[in-house]
């Protein structure tokens, strides 16, 4: 399941960020990358730990508070983000994500998610390319704009040829572990909302709403 969310950050609050991001300092991202990704990963990643929470009140409150990302992710645990950058030359080779991840408390990775936060006008290259069923995906948003993807994708940054990407990356443990019923479910979710909006009593919205929230009760791991 590929989910493109718009409007994460509006105007406002993408001023907000890119503006903390413009003097921050950054360090080599392979120091956080495990060693399969350190030979393909070449980008950079805010060092900043004040820069880092302020960014976080700004752009993941937005993100977990966003419908669209509540309908696709029905998210279990969420990870602390990355603040990425890619400058000319960089460039992230095809790789998969680690299938488990975090210090401490430990989460599965079931999606990657991406919140671009520089126009695609600002930068050349740089496309993140996931392997599907259905053949590459070519994937470069506005800013303020997110991608949610399966974790367990291949997937690659091409290089950057002109100019600098920013994005903010992260992961997420999902009540729902299996990719299909995940959008089987994400689907169901939107039909449900709009006959609860729309005629909230009738037998059949009450047979939809029955349907998800018992695949949810099924599916669902915690």
């Amino acid at each position: 399941m590929l989910v493109q969310i718009k409007h994460v950050l509006g105007e406002h609050e993408l001023k907000q960020a890119q503006d903390l991001l413009l003097n921050a300092k950054f360090r080599d991202g392979k120091l956080s990358a495990g060693i399969a990704a350190q030979l393909v990963k070449n980008n950079e990643e805010l060092s900043n730990e004040k820069v880092i929470a302020e960014l976080d009140q700004i752009i993941m409150d937005n993100l977990v508070r966003h419908p669209e990302y509540q309908h696709a992710a029905l998210p279990h645990r969420i990870a602390a983000p990355f603040y990425v950058r890619y400058k000319k030359g960089m460039e992230y080779g095809d790789h998969i994500d680690d299938p488990i991840m975090g210090e401490g408390q430990r989460y599965r990775s079931d999606i990657a998610i991406t919140i671009f936060l520089t126009s695609p006008k600002e930068y050349e290259g740089g496309e993140l390319i996931i392997q599907s069923p259905y053949g590459e995906q070519k994937i470069k948003c506005p800013a303020g704009d997110a991608v949610l993807y399966p974790a367990s994708t291949r997937h690659h940054i091409t290089p950057i040829t002109r100019g600098e990407r920013l994005v903010a990356v992260t992961w997420v443990q999902s009540l729902i572990r299996n990719n299909e019923q995940r959008y089987l479910l994400y689907q169901l979710s939107h039909t449900r909302e709009k006959m609860l909006r729309k005629d909230p009593n009738s037998e059949d919205t009450k047979r939809i709403d029955n349907v998800y929230v018992n695949l949810v009760r099924m599916w669902s791991e915690v």
